[in-house]
C-alpha cells in the first residue's frame, strides 16, 4: 500500500473533523478549509491508489514475462 494512500486518508478525515468543528461553532472559515483539506487528502489518496494499480500491473507483467523466459522458470 502507497503512503498516500494512508496520508490522504488521513487528511480527508481531519478536513471531515474541522469541517464539523466549523459548523458546530458556527466558524465558516474553518469549515471551509475542513472541506479544502478533505478534498486534498482525497486526491492524494486516488493518486496513491493509482501508483499501486500501476505497481500491481507492472508485478503481473513481469510474472507473465518470467513464465515466458524457460531461464527464469523454477527448476523442480
Amino acid at each position: 500500500m502507497d503512503s498516500d494512500r494512508i496520508k490522504g486518508a488521513g487528511k480527508e478525515i481531519k478536513g471531515n473533523v474541522k469541517e464539523a468543528f466549523g459548523e458546530v461553532t458556527g466558524d465558516r472559515s474553518t469549515e471551509l478549509e475542513g472541506k479544502a483539506d478533505q478534498a486534498a487528502g482525497k486526491i492524494q489518496r486516488k493518486y496513491g491508489e493509482a501508483k499501486d494499480d500501476v505497481r500491481d500491473a507492472l508485478d503481473e507483467a513481469d510474472d507473465a514475462n518470467n513464465l515466458n523466459d524457460p531461464a527464469a522458470r523454477p527448476r523442480p
